[in-house]
């Protein structure tokens, strides 16, 4: 199986559905679809088995959280590429996955744009750019709804569950940044997003990144990196942003970084 859907819900039943719907509109459907519930009192269970014909596995359980719900997922699936379409989210028309199957050429992480949502209304599409680095991820991430990422990059780790907020740019971060997987831009809209979730609280965001900067990197490294992620316009920021872009930058300072990253890891392991 080439492709595996996951959607994780909690009492979203219409949300739920519409994702649902998207998926059986798609003129492409060779994939494997995945339903994890976490053990809703709504509708939810309802509209699973209304459409149980459509999906390939799920269940309806408390889990610990959003992450808790996706790694349930994860090891559910077979496929050899992961897309998490989290329900209220739906995929951007009936071709996309017929048009984006095409493209998962054997990149670790295959990934598209995002349409914002609110209440129903189309706001603006974010396009991501086709390269990333360490700059990009202090201020950034990918859209997950929109990522399609190799299982086999779970297999040495899952979604941190002690998270609540940003364990998928935690990831993004550790894979592309740290461990420089391969990944390409699709310039297609994949799925449209719903703003106003849990991802858009700013400042447990930047709470929860400083912690994943701490677990990554020693702390004066740490402090550098977090003064650029909140300086975003001070001049320390564009010299940052300058060095980063740099060759000597790429060459010398970045596996500085992983190296640290990994004695911090040996360190780590011995306390």
């Amino acid at each position: 199986m080439k492709l595996s859907i996951i959607t994780i819900n909690y009492n979203n039943a219409i949300g739920l559905e519409k994702t649902i719907k998207s998926l059986i509109e798609q003129s492409y459907q060779e994939y494997e679809y995945i339903v994890i519930d976490g053990a809703s009192d709504d509708d939810s269970k309802a509209v699973i088995l209304k459409n149980q014909s459509h999906i390939s596995t799920w269940c309806s359980e408390k889990d610990t959280g959003v992450y808790n719900a996706m790694n349930k997922g994860i090891l559910r699936s077979t496929g050899e590429y992961l897309l998490f379409l989290n329900s209220g989210d739906y995929l951007h028309d009936s071709k996309v996955l017929e048009e984006v199957i095409l493209t998962l050429t054997g990149e670790d992480i295959i990934y598209g744009d995002l349409l914002y949502v609110d209440n129903g209304v189309k706001r603006e599409v974010c396009v991501y750019p086709a390269i990333l680095d360490l700059y990009y991820f202090l201020e950034h991430s990918l859209g997950h709804p929109s990522s399609f990422i190799k299982r086999s990059l779970f297999q040495d780790s899952l979604y941190s569950e002690n998270l609540k907020i940003v364990s998928d740019w935690e990831f993004f971060f550790k894979k592309i940044v740290l461990e420089e997987v391969s990944y390409k831009h699709i310039d297609r809209i994949i799925t449209a997003f719903g703003v106003g979730g849990i991802s858009s609280q700013i400042d447990a965001c930047n709470e929860e990144r400083e912690l994943v900067l701490h677990k990554f990197f020693p702390n004066m490294l740490c402090d550098v990196l977090k003064s650029a992620m909140y300086m975003r316009k001070q001049p320390f920021y564009e010299v940052f942003n300058d060095l980063s872009k740099t060759r000597r930058f790429q060459n010398r300072i970045k596996p500085l970084i992983v190296f640290l990253l990994k004695l911090n890891r040996c360190f780590s392991r011995r306390r």
